[in-house]
């Protein structure tokens, strides 16, 4: 069973992921708990940053596809698991008032890139991994989940990770913008920048993230039709094709149906 550790010292709050033999794959409970977990971190104003990072030196594998057949296999529950499960969880991380940190170690992929965009830093470990394979499952990303990624790395970049598919290291997540530095002691690395972040303003802290926000390009929210034909692939072959050969191990035969 995933879970959420947090630790707080010298104001500065660090969020675990835990979820031992999965890569700390998010299942339910944890978008759940990160939701929780961030928006009760944002009313405590003794606190200067968070760090977000991952238990047994990886980030976090993803969305837990294991329990996807019965939290997440028909259009409607595809619609509650991606515009309230997840999005709560990004909402609540990408509008912390607070600065927040991605400590990346090895796997960051899928759900993990998603968590990481939304942090105001990303520092990465040299042989950390980075993608969105979800192709291979035979759906697309959603689009509230593709927010993040999209003003992080902009358009040509997000259709590249999302159409190949590929996941790749740290020195081209750093070409392609996903990253501010790679170190090769990341807590370490985290915890100095942390403490800078800490040293500095708190209210000028949070008006620099209150401005950055606003002044961002956001596109307009999906009317319930587009919204609906976002999740239209959950009654596709394909989807279906996807979650079973990934849970059976198999290679996927995609028909386009």
């Amino acid at each position: 069973m995933s879970t959420i550790q947090v630790e707080a010292r010298e104001r500065i709050a660090t969020v675990t992921l835990s979820n031992p033999g999965k890569l700390n794959a998010l299942d339910v409970k944890a978008w759940q708990g990160l939701a929780r977990i961030f928006s009760e971190l944002s009313a405590d104003d003794d606190l200067r940053c968070i760090i977000l990072r991952g238990e047994g030196g990886n980030f976090a594998a993803g969305a837990d596809i294991e329990e996807f057949p019965d939290v997440r296999f028909t259009t409607e529950q595809g619609i509650q698991y991606h515009t309230v499960t997840i999005a709560n969880a990004l909402h609540a991380v990408l509008h912390c008032p607070h600065p927040t940190i991605a400590a990346i170690e090895g796997v960051c992929v899928g759900g993990g890139m998603e968590l990481a965009s939304v942090c105001d830093l990303r520092i990465a470990h040299s042989a950390s991994r980075f993608g969105i394979p979800i192709n291979r499952l035979g759906f697309p990303l959603a689009p509230g989940e593709m927010v993040g990624l999209l003003q992080l790395v902009g358009r040509a970049v997000t259709l590249e990770i999302l159409l190949e598919g590929r996941v790749f290291g740290a020195a081209e997540a750093m070409q392609k913008g996903l990253l501010n530095r790679i170190v090769e002691d990341v807590p370490d690395e985290a915890w100095r920048s942390a403490q800078r972040i800490a040293q500095g303003a708190p209210l000028a802290a949070r008006m620099n993230k209150q401005q950055v926000r606003r002044l961002s390009p956001v596109a307009a929210p999906l009317t319930d039709t587009e919204l609906r034909a976002a999740f239209a692939y959950f009654e596709s072959d394909d989807h279906k094709e996807g979650i079973r050969t990934f849970l059976a191990k198999t290679k996927p035969v995609f028909t386009g149906k």
